[in-house]
């Protein structure tokens, strides 16, 4: 019940405390949660608004940037194409997207209700505007679905119901009567309840074994942001302690530290730095400053009066108000002068009740997996409703789609991700069924009759070995699936290999840097097709685990290899691999990409020439084909030789990545400001030729062509395919 009420006004200073020590520290006395009216009562106590209405405008405003941004109003062309043949993921098949330039006018809706949060206009109908069309484009396409989206929705909702324009809004100066008026506690205890969920339950979540031993995110300690912690600590403890252990204590005490007067202080500087972090570290939008401008609801709700006191008289026309005055509120419940009992209206009751019931759902909705069993994909659910949080990483070593035409019985593959622009099909159950659907309704039209889809999709979750998700032999297209039943076809997590986690580490460690492993698990009866590249020398399967049969496809031979043995496969051929053993088996391969190793060491060759050439150590002249590698830099060079062509576009590429690394802040600044001007401008300026479109209709095609062209118009010297290169580079682009 902590979350219940918070104490609305600092202590006056001039009266002497007589609160209880529980009313100091938790906002409520005991004999408030006695009984039904009473608790009642304390829901609907006033309070002040104008923490309330600050977060309201601070929200509006992230909002608006984020229908930009994550929501993708810049790329919007992109991601709704007229008429393409696009399977696409709703959560429910009928839910459709609109035409093209009808989405920009849900998105400008969107944009708007945005605003008109931010600014306290006509605050009920703006809220009402951005949660009808935020949730649409949230059903829309599950793909992309995750924990923070689904916050900004129930944050809309929230709003939507509550007093959030009585402060600092224009509807206040529209309407004198509800300016500067009390606001219910229960407006409160709703979002403060439910950021210290999102915080909370977070860390339960981390109490996974894979979290704690530090297997789910361990990629993260090498990213530049821990490197003042690797003066003290190799990258094994900071991935350990820092990482897993530091994010842990912190989810699970981020909500209390916030909460209590004397840990306030700790938990702002904790969660600050936190998602200071985050917003370096990951691509998540708009999340880590919306939880930073929750953090003040935690605070005394006249902290606003107080800060803005502080300011110059000449800024207080446009500044919210500091008067400690505030009017009386029909929302709220006053005591009576006569009784010691307040007047309780329905209304009254009804906000209680939503309030209590509200708490009690988003409590439960993260263990409410047991009920969608459809949705099960070793998440234990849909991922972005459990604030599951970054406590699995996946990666995908091998992923087949065979289709065979139901009357000629021909077979063929996809190329995967054919009809789709997204990738999280492969991991969740629901959507590859509404994948195999969708392309058993394309494939006809290539003359594939009644086409059946399989899919051999190999995860690795957590440091695990790769192993099958889902059957291979099931055709998904004919194949069961509710939400309410458990998945036939979806493959077990093979938790009882785990441990061989450890073993990984000693095998990777004992490697030279040019040799390469992959670690498979696969289940009896089963087996791996594999084709081995012409690049690939020296590839071998060393079994771990069970009993394997190796058919050699070419050679139409089969050799058995037994735990502890090791057989060769031959580069440039396709090869089967089967689990001939009861029980699951594990393996590995062992490869050295030849090609790879080669263009190095001709990299290294090259490297020492101009180091040569350039300190005048080189005793001979350079050959014709070498004297680019000693032109002055920024020289245009014309390279004949490809493996001086490379290594020359590599130092280029590390000099821009050192560069960006080593940039001042106000040069970071500005790229950064450029990159976000560029692509708001393309939002905005294809949302007006959307909404001419819709107007007075489609122009010549020249002139779209060219308002098309000025909207896609780039920063100078800003190559987008260079900019993900230089993101790949480093390491850490996409998470």
């Amino acid at each position: 019940m902590e979350q219940t009420a918070k104490k609305d006004a600092a202590p006056a200073k001039e009266k002497p405390d007589t609160k209880s020590k529980m009313e100091r520290l938790f906002g409520f006395k005991k004999e408030d949660l006695t009984s039904w009216s009473s608790l009642v009562a304390l829901l609907n106590r006033p309070t002040d608004p104008a923490s309330l209405g600050i977060f309201r405008c601070l929200f509006g405003l992230l909002m608006a940037i984020d229908v930009t941004q994550e929501r993708g109003l810049s790329h919007l062309d992109f991601k709704y194409l007229d008429g393409a043949p696009v399977c696409r993921f709703p959560l429910f098949n009928f839910l459709q997207p609109l035409p093209l330039d009808w989405m920009y006018l849900v998105y400008v809706v969107m944009f708007l209700g945005a605003l008109g949060i931010m600014l306290g206009c006509f605050y009920r109908f703006s809220c009402l505007m951005f949660i009808s069309t935020y949730w649409y484009i949230f059903f829309l396409d599950k793909t992309a679905w995750n924990n923070h989206s689904y916050l900004y929705g129930l944050i809309g909702f929230q709003l939507t119901l509550m007093d959030g324009n009585r402060y600092w809004s224009i509807d206040g100066l529209r309407r004198p009567s509800i300016r500067n008026a009390h606001v219910p506690l229960w407006n409160y205890t709703l979002l403060r309840t439910q950021i210290f969920i999102v915080y909370f339950i977070a860390g339960i979540k981390k109490l996974d074994a894979d979290w704690v031993e530090g297997y789910s995110m361990s990629y993260l300690a090498h990213h530049w942001l821990f490197d003042p912690f690797k003066v003290i600590l190799p990258v094994e403890l900071i991935n350990l302690l820092v990482v897993h252990g530091g994010g842990l204590i912190l989810d699970l005490s981020a909500g209390y530290l916030l909460f209590f007067d004397a840990t306030r202080p700790y938990g702002f500087l904790s969660v600050t730095y936190f998602h200071c972090m985050n917003s370096q570290l990951f691509s998540i939008g708009m999340f880590s400053y919306t939880m930073l401008a929750t953090s003040p609801l935690f605070c005394y709700t006249d902290w606003p009066r107080r800060f803005f006191a502080h300011f110059p008289a000449f800024l207080r026309a446009v500044l919210p108000l500091t008067s400690p005055d505030q009017q009386p509120s029909a929302s709220c419940v006053y005591p009576e002068i006569s009784s010691t009992t307040p007047k309780l209206r329905f209304k009254h009751r009804l906000a209680a009740i939503f309030t209590v019931l509200y708490i009690i759902e988003q409590f439960f909705m993260p263990y409410s997996h047991f009920i969608t069993k459809g949705y099960n994909n070793w998440t234990n659910g849909l991922y972005g409703y459990s604030w599951d949080m970054m406590v699995h990483s996946r990666s995908h070593q091998h992923v087949k789609i065979t289709y065979k035409d139901g009357q000629t019985g021909d077979i063929g593959y996809l190329n995967p991700g054919v009809f789709t622009q997204s990738r999280r099909w492969k991991d969740h159950g629901d959507m590859l069924k509404q994948y195999a659907t969708c392309l058993s309704q394309l494939l006809p039209r290539y003359n594939i009759s009644e086409p059946e889809i399989y899919f051999d999709i190999w995860v690795s979750i957590n440091e695990r070995f790769q192993q099958r998700i889902f059957d291979p032999r099931v055709d998904i297209v004919t194949a069961d699936w509710s939400p309410f039943k458990p998945n036939p076809w979806l493959m077990p997590l093979l938790v009882d290999l785990s441990p061989w986690r450890t073993k990984f580490q000693e095998i990777e460690g004992s490697l030279d840097n040019q040799t390469e492993i992959v670690f498979i698990a696969d289940f009896p009866g089963l087996h791996l097709e594999n084709f081995v590249s012409e690049d690939l020398g020296n590839t071998s399967i060393h079994v771990l685990q069970g009993k394997l049969n190796v058919e050699v496809v070419e050679e139409k031979k089969n050799y058995t290899v037994q735990p502890g043995e090791q057989i060769k496969v031959p580069a440039g051929a396709y090869h089967k691999v089967y689990t001939v053993s009861e029980d699951p088996s594990c393996y590995m391969y062992v490869y050295v990409n030849t090609t790879e190793a080669a263009l190095q060491d001709n990299f290294t060759k090259l490297l020492e020439i101009q180091e040569r050439a350039r300190n005048g150590t080189e005793t001979e002249p350079l050959p014709p084909e070498l004297q680019p590698l000693i032109a002055a830099e920024g020289e245009e060079v014309n390279a004949t030789d490809p493996i001086v062509q490379l290594f020359l576009k590599r130092q280029r590429r590390m000099k821009e990545v050192k560069k960006r690394r080593e940039a001042g802040v106000l040069e970071r600044f500005e790229r950064f400001a450029v990159k976000k001007y560029y692509t708001i401008r393309r939002g905005f300026l294809m949302t007006a030729i959307a909404l001419r479109n819709l107007a007075v209709g489609l122009p010549p095609l020249e002139q779209l062509t060219r308002e098309v062209a000025f909207a896609n118009m780039k920063a100078p010297q800003a190559d987008g395919s260079q900019e993900e290169r230089l993101k790949d580079e480093v390491g850490h682009g996409e998470l």
